[in-house]
């Protein structure tokens, strides 16, 4: 009884914060509130899981609660480039699959044991249709990472390799210390090596 009342409890903390989540872009009512977390599955899942591999289409759509995952793809040569990290409180997912329901091209794997609440494509559609809250929910989430991947472009394009860097550095700091080094370099467009020597360098004069 205990423990199902403890796994009780944590569900509800965890519909919590997607909840809370949801509240910073619109207004919901209890009623509503309870509507939109009751759509999420939590899933637990382990350090080197893919939760997303190409030529699958994606069914959902993936909120962290806790952990941290990356997303990259692989070309014919088998070089793999990182396009996007996601630790608590970001999403991920091959959004052009699960947007277009069409196969994946994508790989994201967790690099820690995780938590996530997912979301179906068809839970999210019946969201969007019920009540325009929702629908104005995941279209600021949208257009926020379609600002965001302009943005990313835009740095790809006008800054150096140590300029990118240092960008990141100071905007997502919590995620640096938590990725491994080469899939940082390859997210940033540079080679390990180089990464380090700009690591070193910085180091070098901060010492």
């Amino acid at each position: 009884m205990h423990h199902t009342l403890q796994l009780y409890l944590n569900k509800m903390i965890n519909n919590n914060k997607i909840v809370e989540y949801i509240r910073r872009s619109v207004s919901l009512t209890d009623e509503e509130a309870e509507t939109f977390s009751v759509a999420f599955k939590e899933v637990k899942i382990k350090k080197r899981q893919f939760i997303v591999q190409p030529n699958f289409v994606v069914k959902n759509r993936n909120y962290v609660l806790d952990g941290a995952f990356r997303a990259y793809v692989v070309d014919d040569n088998g070089q793999d480039s990182t396009i996007a990290f996601a630790i608590e409180d970001w999403w991920i997912t091959d959004y052009n699959s699960y947007i277009l329901q069409k196969p994946a091209t994508m790989f994201v794997v967790a690099l820690e044991d995780s938590i996530i609440l997912e979301i179906s494509y068809e839970k999210e559609q019946a969201l969007k249709n019920e009540n325009h809250k929702f629908e104005t929910f995941f279209r600021i989430r949208a257009e926020r990472t379609a600002a965001f991947m302009q943005q990313r472009i835009i740095s790809n394009l006008t800054q150096s390799a140590e300029e990118r860097y240092q960008d990141f550095i100071s905007k997502y700091p919590q995620i640096v210390q938590r990725v491994p080094q080469y899939a940082l370099a390859s997210y940033l467009g540079m080679t390990t090596e180089f990464l380090s020597r700009i690591r070193n360098k910085k180091a070098n004069k901060n010492s």
